[in-house]
């Protein structure tokens, strides 16, 4: 979640400064573990974990608090790699800079404050922090209707690309070995359904990285060109080969109509050009 971490990164002293004196208001946290923090829980919906480690050994000393349940299988685990990554604020608080939770597998940011002789841990996930903080808009039911509209629509063009190349292909088999009739026609036919079913298949392929499992929140020009210049080079390829086949078929019956071959070569210089002409301007806009 790349924005996450650059909307965090744009905000990081706003961000650190609320839940930095968010915290200190509470008072002593020690009081609310008798409760499994669940009052913590309650007022901060983006905290995910809490756990506790000795101040001189780094040795965690309770067991994971998430808001769900509790988990006792990384107590007793040595967290000085984690305590040397801080960047204090003072004597008592530190911030962790934002990385991905091997307890929670989210992008979180971590709070530390010192109690006693214990240090506290405190994992805020980032998009609900900013989320909760007006950084950032999600609409969780619209986004769960479009992710599964697009794993719909992502899988049924895998689908129908892997249908086509088998189809393609059974045709070609079938010509060559049963009917016996393989012509040059026959033969390019499988090439350009093998090259569509590429273009179409890495459409689906782009669709569910940038909408399903690597969801983006914001607009990348870069990304947007990459994938259109990708499709239509493809589509350039199957209308060359098209193109090649349709002057063989004219060459030998029908050279009167040679120019109907032009029309079409020309027409795929055209968007060859137009391509051209967009990917170098989209370069220098980029710049």
């Amino acid at each position: 979640m790349k924005e996450f971490i650059e909307t965090y990164k744009q905000h990081q002293e706003e961000i650190e400064f609320f839940l930095q004196e968010s915290v200190r208001n509470l008072g002593s946290l020690k009081t609310h573990k008798k409760n499994e923090f669940s009052e913590l829980f309650n007022l901060f919906p983006s905290l995910e974990l809490i756990y506790f480690t000795n101040k001189d050994t780094k040795i965690q000393t309770s067991p994971n608090y998430y808001r769900s349940k509790v988990a006792f299988e990384a107590k007793d685990k040595n967290r000085s790699y984690l305590i040397s990554k801080l960047e204090f604020k003072g004597e008592n608080i530190a911030f962790s800079t934002p990385y991905i939770s091997i307890a929670t597998r989210n992008n979180c940011v971590t709070l530390t404050i010192k109690e006693d002789d214990e240090i506290i841990f405190l994992d805020f996930r980032i998009d609900i922090l900013l989320e909760k903080l007006n950084l950032l808009e999600l609409n969780k039911p619209f986004h769960a209707v479009t992710k599964g509209f697009y794993i719909f629509a992502g899988f049924s063009m895998m689908a129908l690309a892997i249908i086509t190349i088998v189809f393609s292909l059974y045709d070609f088999i079938y010509y060559l070995f049963i009917k016996n009739d393989l012509s040059l026609e026959m033969i390019f036919k499988p090439i350009i359904a093998l090259t569509l079913s590429i273009a179409i298949f890495d459409l689906a392929k782009t669709i569910l990285e940038q909408e399903v499992f690597f969801k983006s929140y914001s607009k990348n020009s870069k990304v947007e060109t990459k994938i259109l210049t990708k499709f239509l080079s493809t589509i350039i390829i199957a209308l060359s080969i098209e193109a090649l086949i349709v002057v063989f078929k004219i060459a030998l019956n029908d050279y009167d109509k040679m120019i109907n071959a032009f029309y079409l070569i020309a027409g795929i210089s055209l968007i060859l050009i137009s391509l051209t002409a967009f990917t170098h301007f989209s370069g220098k806009k980029n710049k």
